[in-house]
C-alpha cells in the first residue's frame, strides 16, 4: 500500500506524527457532519482513513469545561467518519484510548481489549467511550480497526510528550506503575496492523509499566543537575486512570512489542539530542 492510499484526519501530535512518518496527505477538515467527512474523502479517494480527531485540550480537565468540543471530536467525528468510509467500502483506523478502565493493582491482572470500559468519572473518558465502543460493535461485519494508545512517550520534545511534561512538573511526580506508548514503536505498530488488514480494538502500549521515576532516573543521567520529589497520587486531588493494559493480542499478530524500559535509555538520548 503506497503512502498516498492513506488519508489522515486530525493535525493533532498523533496525526502530525503519524503523517511526519507515513509520508501521507492529512486532512484539518472539522468533521461536524456527512457532507464533510464525505466530501473530504472523495477529494483524496484513500484507501485507508486513520481518524486521529480528538479533543483533550492542555490536559483532561479542559473536557470538563467545554463538552460540546469535547463530544463532537472525541464521540461525534469517529462515528461520521466511519459511516463515510463504510459506504464507499475503505478501511477505518480510528485512534482511541485505553484510559477507560478502572484498575486494581493489588490483584487486576493487566486488561485486556475484551474488557468493557468502566470508568465514567471523567468526561473525557465517557466520550472516547462512545465511540469507541460503537466501533467496536461494527468492527465483527466492517473492516474497521481501533487502536488503544496510552501515555504518549516520545523521542522528541512536545507538550504531549509525558517526558515533557513530567520534567516540567518535576516537583509533582507519582510513583505509580503505567501502560505507556512509546511513539516510534506506536508508528511501526500502526504500519503493522494496517499492513495485516487487522479489524477490532488493540491496545498499541509497550509492554510493563513505567514508573515515571524510573524515566527520570535515566533523564538525571545525562542532566545530573535536575532534581525532582515525588508525591502521593491522592494528595494531587484528581481524577486519572492508572492503569496496566495488555499486550498479548498485539504480539500474536506477530509484532515485536518492546518493555517500556528497553526504550528509555535511546529515548532519552534522542530527546536530548532533538
Amino acid at each position: 500500500m503506497n503512502n498516498n492510499s492513506i488519508l489522515i484526519f486530525g493535525e493533532g501530535y498523533i496525526g502530525s506524527r503519524l503523517q511526519e512518518e507515513l509520508g501521507c496527505p492529512i486532512s484539518d477538515r472539522k468533521i461536524i457532519s456527512f457532507k464533510d467527512a464525505e466530501e473530504e474523502i472523495a477529494r483524496f479517494n484513500p484507501q485507508v482513513v486513520i481518524n486521529c480527531i480528538g479533543f483533550i485540550g492542555n490536559n483532561v480537565d479542559e473536557c470538563e469545561q467545554d463538552k460540546d468540543k469535547t463530544l463532537t471530536s472525541n464521540s461525534f467525528a469517529p462515528l461520521i467518519l466511519a459511516e463515510a468510509a463504510l459506504r464507499r467500502k475503505i478501511r477505518l483506523v480510528h485512534v482511541s484510548t485505553g484510559c477507560f478502565y478502572h484498575f486494581d493493582y493489588s490483584k487486576d491482572k493487566p486488561i485486556d481489549e475484551d474488557k468493557i470500559p468502566d470508568y465514567f468519572n471523567l468526561f473525557y473518558s465517557r466520550s472516547k467511550i462512545y465511540s469507541d465502543q460503537a466501533l467496536k460493535i461494527l468492527s465483527n461485519e466492517f473492516p474497521i480497526l481501533i487502536i488503544r494508545p496510552r501515555i504518549p512517550l516520545d523521542n522528541r520534545p512536545n507538550p504531549k510528550n509525558i517526558l515533557s511534561k513530567i520534567i516540567k512538573y518535576k516537583n509533582r511526580i507519582i510513583d505509580i506503575p503505567n501502560s505507556v506508548t512509546y511513539m516510534p514503536d506506536f508508528v511501526k505498530a500502526v504500519r503493522h496492523l494496517v499492513r495485516i488488514n487487522a479489524q477490532g480494538i488493540y491496545h498499541v502500549v509497550n509492554k510493563g509499566g513505567l514508573r515515571y521515576p524510573e524515566l527520570l532516573d535515566v533523564y538525571k543521567k545525562y542532566v545530573p543537575d535536575f532534581e525532582y520529589s515525588l508525591i502521593d497520587f491522592k494528595g494531587l486531588k484528581i481524577n486519572r486512570t492508572n492503569i496496566l493494559l495488555s499486550t498479548q493480542k498485539l504480539e500474536k499478530t506477530g509484532f515485536k512489542v518492546r518493555d517500556i524500559h528497553e526504550v528509555l535509555k535511546e529515548c532519552v538520548q534522542e530527546y536530548l539530542e532533538y
